[in-house]
């Protein structure tokens, strides 16, 4: 219990610091922008890269630095971990998120309790949205392990740029993003439908990583 009681500790506080990068970035990149929406991506998009780096590398021995519960899941499936830590783990990564987008939010003199205004819908989001989610899940389930961060860093700051929801890729994220209404959030109204689009992308990569199995 002591041992899974650290692990969550350090999932809350990675997904927690993560959450904080992507959304205090993409404010940041938005302010100093002066409306230029690619220049404010291309810093949204450089932070999030650097910061997966690092959290994967100090928190991956600790928790496996999922930041996910889609990653946890899949995991789990896999026989990585067992099936019962999915729920903790869950719990821990939402909250994280949730507790990074207040962070985000205090650091920019925003108000801590607020929604996003910012919709994000339509057929074309939420299959970007599965794209992203499968090739990060087969990023995570095929990479070595010693190039795991790099991979997925690398990975997710291509998807910001190649797929049209910008990649959450992350239902935790996505949960997190609707705290804050700013450059990366997501309307309460627009959740619901991502998630869905997360959770059939990574049942696909999932299936693909067993039938591409050596």
């Amino acid at each position: 219990m002591t041992r899974l009681r650290g692990r969550l500790v350090a999932e809350f506080v990675a997904t927690a610091v993560l959450l904080c990068a992507v959304i205090g970035s993409g404010i940041m990149g938005e302010r100093l922008a002066g409306g230029n929406a690619a220049i404010a991506l291309l810093a949204n998009t450089g932070a999030t890269i650097a910061i997966l780096y690092v959290l994967i590398e100090i928190a991956g021995p600790i928790s496996g630095a999922h930041m996910n519960p889609l990653v946890t899941a899949a995991l789990a499936v896999r026989g990585h971990h067992e099936r019962r830590e999915i729920a903790p783990y869950l719990i821990a990564q939402a909250a994280g998120a949730t507790a990074g987008a207040w962070l985000a939010n205090a650091m920019f003199d925003l108000r801590v309790l607020q929604w996003s205004a910012h919709a994000r819908t339509g057929l074309g989001l939420w299959l970007g949205e599965a794209v992203a989610t499968a090739g990060l899940l087969l990023v995570v389930l095929r990479a070595p392990k010693e190039k795991v961060a790099a991979l997925v860093a690398a990975y997710i700051g291509a998807a910001y740029w190649f797929t049209s929801s910008t990649s959450f890729a992350n239902p935790a994220a996505t949960f997190g993003r609707m705290f804050s209404d700013s450059f990366a959030g997501i309307a309460p109204q627009s959740v619901p439908m991502f998630v869905v689009a997360e959770v059939f992308g990574a049942g696909v990569a999932v299936w693909a990583a067993r039938k591409t199995a050596l």
